[in-house]
Parts: C-alpha cells; sequence; structure tokens
C-alpha cells in the first residue's frame, strides 16, 4: 500500500519504520534536510524534504495515489491542514496526530468531520491511558485490553519462589481454580507460546489472559495482589502528566506532580484543581524525598529526557517505591531500562504506531481484514490481534483442535455476547463472535491467516 508520512521525527520515524518492515510503500516527507538524509541513509523509500502542507511538496510525493496519507509533525495545527490539502489533492485515508489537551473529545469530532479526517491519534493521551491501566493493576507490568474491557492480557514478571514455577501449565488451572490462559513466556531473549507441558522459571515473563475478574482471583491465589496505588507521584508536567492526572483525579485518587517550569506549574494548577502542583526540579533527590516520595504507592517519570526518566526511575525504586513507571521513547533506552529492572517502560510512539499498523492492515484487505486491535507485546517480540469473525471466515464451527493451525499461532481467547471464553479444544468459532489471536513473529491480515 502507498503511504506518505509527513514529519519524521520521534514519532514520525518509528511509524515509518514499523511500516516499512510491514512491507508498504513508503513516501517520507520532512523540512529538515538531515533528517531526510538520514532516512536515506537507513531505509529504502522514498523522501521528499519540504513543508507538508505546501502543494508542490505533496504533488512531488504523487499524494494523489495515496491510499493512507499520516501527518505526525510537532504542530496538531499543521496536521490538520496538510491533512486536509492532501485529502482534497486525492489522497484516500488521512490521519492526523493531535496532542494538544485544548482539543477535547468534542471540538475533535467536529474537526474530523469537517476535515474529512479519517482518524485523529493522540498518542499522549494513549499513553496516559495505558500508564493509569498499570496503577489500577500494579501486580503487572503491562495490560493491553480488547472488546470494551471485557478481555484482559497482562505480562506479569515471575519472581523466585513464585507460585506459578516448577510445575506444568496443564496442572495451573486445577490448582488455582480460575479461568485464564498462558499464552506466552518470554525468557531471556527468546519467546515461547507454551504447550500444556511448559514449566515456568523464576525471571519469565508470562502473557497471561483472561477476564478483569479471573485476573484478580488469580492474583489474590498467587498472593500478588498489590493494592491500588491511591497516592501517586509524577515527575514532569507534560501533556501526558496532563492527561494521566485527569483520569486519577476523576478516580479518587491523590496526585502531586513536580515541574520546573513556573508557567506549566501555573497551567496545570488552573486545569487540576484537585492536584498537587510542586515547582521545582525534580532530579534533585532531596526535593523527591521532601515530597513524599517514600510514601508514595506509585511513581511516574514523565520528563522529556529519556535518561533522566530512567535514572530518577531507578532512584524512586531503591526508596521501595511499589510501582514505578517510565516514560521512554528511544528504543536502545527502553531495552536497556529492561535490563536496569524497571519493568513499567511506556513509549507513547509505540503506542501510536501500533495503532497505525492494525490500521494500514485493515485497509490493505480488500475484504476487509477486521482487526479490531493489535498490540505489540514481550518487548515487541510477538503481537496480539482481536478479529472480529465475519462471513467470510470458512472455520466456524470446527473445534479448535480439529482446525490446521499454522505454526507459532495461538487462539488466545473468544469474545461471545461479551463474555469471554479461555477455549480449550473443543470450543469452537463462531459467525460474530470477536478472536483473539496470539502470533510470534508473523503478520496477520485476516483471521483466515490462522490457517495452514
Amino acid at each position: 500500500m502507498r503511504i506518505i508520512i509527513v514529519g519524521c521525527g520521534k514519532i514520525g520515524g518509528t511509524i515509518l519504520a514499523d511500516l516499512v518492515n510491514e512491507g508498504h510503500d513508503l513516501i517520507a516527507i520532512d523540512n529538515d534536510p538531515e533528517v531526510i538524509e538520514e532516512i536515506n541513509n537507513i531505509y529504502d523509500v522514498m523522501t521528499v524534504c519540504g513543508n507538508g502542507t505546501d502543494c508542490n511538496t505533496l504533488i512531488e510525493a504523487d499524494v494523489k495515489r495515496a491510499e493512507m496519507f499520516i501527518a505526525a509533525t510537532a504542530s496538531d495545527e499543521l496536521n490538520m491542514l496538510s491533512c486536509y490539502i492532501a485529502k482534497q489533492m486525492g489522497a484516500q485515508n488521512t490521519i492526523a496526530r493531535i496532542r494538544n489537551p485544548e482539543y477535547n473529545m468534542e471540538s475533535l469530532s467536529f474537526l474530523k468531520q469537517k476535515l474529512d479526517l479519517s482518524m485523529a491519534i493522540n498518542p499522549d493521551m494513549l499513553a496516559a491511558r495505558e500508564m493509569f491501566n498499570v496503577l489500577k493493576l500494579p501486580s503487572a507490568v503491562k495490560i493491553e485490553t480488547f472488546s470494551e474491557r471485557s478481555f484482559e492480557i497482562i505480562e506479569l514478571i515471575l519472581k523466585e519462589g513464585s507460585a506459578l514455577t516448577g510445575i506444568k501449565l496443564m496442572e495451573l488451572r486445577n490448582k488455582f481454580k480460575a479461568k485464564f490462559l498462558i499464552c506466552v513466556v518470554g525468557r531471556g531473549e527468546r519467546i515461547y507460546i507454551p504447550d500444556g507441558n511448559f514449566i515456568l522459571q523464576p525471571g519469565d515473563k508470562i502473557g497471561l489472559t483472561a477476564e478483569p475478574s479471573e485476573i484478580q482471583k488469580l492474583l489474590r491465589a498467587l498472593g500478588i495482589d498489590k493494592k491500588q496505588a491511591k497516592n501517586i507521584m509524577l515527575l514532569g508536567g507534560g501533556r501526558i502528566a496532563f492527561y494521566l492526572s485527569k483520569m486519577l483525579t476523576y478516580s479518587g485518587n491523590g496526585v502531586k506532580i513536580i515541574e520546573i517550569d513556573p508557567k506549566k506549574c501555573e497551567t496545570l494548577s488552573d486545569a487540576l484543581p484537585k492536584a498537587v502542583i510542586i515547582n521545582g526540579d525534580g532530579a534533585q533527590q532531596e526535593l523527591l524525598l521532601e515530597e513524599g516520595l517514600d510514601s508514595a504507592d506509585a511513581f511516574v517519570s514523565l520528563t522529556g529526557m529519556d535518561e533522566e526518566n530512567i535514572l530518577i526511575s531507578i532512584f524512586a525504586s531503591t526508596h521501595n517505591v511499589p510501582t514505578v513507571i517510565t516514560k521512554v521513547n528511544r528504543n536502545e533506552l527502553a531495552a536497556m531500562a529492561s535490563k536496569l529492572g524497571l519493568d513499567r517502560v511506556i513509549s507513547p510512539k509505540e503506542i501510536m504506531s501500533d495503532v497505525l499498523v492494525r490500521y494500514a492492515r485493515a485497509l490493505e484487505n480488500s475484504k476487509g481484514s477486521n482487526i479490531e486491535t493489535l498490540y505489540n507485546i514481550m518487548d515487541g517480540k510477538a503481537e496480539v490481534l482481536e478479529f472480529n469473525v465475519s462471513p467470510e471466515f470458512r472455520h466456524t464451527g470446527v473445534p479448535i483442535m480439529e482446525l490446521r493451525l499454522r505454526q507459532g499461532i495461538l487462539i488466545a481467547g473468544i469474545i461471545r455476547d461479551r463474555k469471554a471464553i479461555i477455549p480449550s479444544g473443543s470450543d469452537v468459532i463462531l459467525h460474530g463472535d470477536k478472536v483473539i489471536i496470539l502470533t510470534e513473529d508473523q503478520r496477520l491480515n485476516d483471521l483466515s491467516d490462522i490457517i495452514r
């Protein structure tokens, strides 16, 4: 599929890399010659140096043939204008990155309609939502939700002495009396889609699927059901901090934000009357301790510098803060943070890229792929997709044990009439179901792709 990306900074560059890996025909537009040169050195894609709102630049990029047009510059207004012009010049589907909190849901809906946008994506709000989910279930290091939260997959890291280790997976359901499925295991640099004879070890990162109530039941049985974080300290007062604080204060949590910029503090104080705003340098450890780091239930590091976020998060961990979340955008630093013991690392650019990869796959399939949700899990080594089962799927009513699934594929869940089913070999897929598929290193466009 022919895709144009305007703005190839942190977010746009990640989107570009992921869509190149998907095999699409990419055209990159950026007004910085150095960015364009770097893209030319790394990727085999067409590049245009220029402004995404300039008609001549868009003509050079052959915008009239674009099946998907993504504007991901640092300016919301430029993104919207660029998408509008591209649509008028023939682009089929236009997507704008819009982050400013002033564009609330009502105004975004109005703008989408008037500008004929296919999608408006706010990566900061999506990142805040993911952080909020973790703070509500702090035993997990990552939570992904499906079908309006009726089904979840959570990632856990097994500690020494965990009740899950040393037991065959086929014996776990009987032992814990909860309906769940351990669908993927990360061990070192490898991942496994385990069978019933697989035995978990301390240090494994596991992906576990279940209904939310069943997950709570299992965590209580394991003795790792941490209480929800009530008092949360945020370092950095940017957009993610704003969105996250709104969610937390609305849920009754105590929120304290430490921000070095006095003007930002004034803005936050007006916008978040229930939060405590502290003007100070959060990199100063004494300030964090004075403001109650030792008594915080959770600490979220949200500055604009990945390195600072990592170092301050490590400091918070050494002071036994129960839940520490770190915002990291650079892939190499995210991997380093994990090796340094920071389990909850969240990247806004990766979240947005997942959304666009899913959307591109849906557009690419001529029948409509019916991909409802797509997530990268296990540090990007596996994918989880939610499919709507359409009439074109020819394997309904067949017991799962009789389906000839491709290697590296697992049916992790079925959602029928808003009820979650942890599938066994005798369960079947029916028209109208939503099916959760886990895949290792494979690209799925359609539910039929799981069959050999």
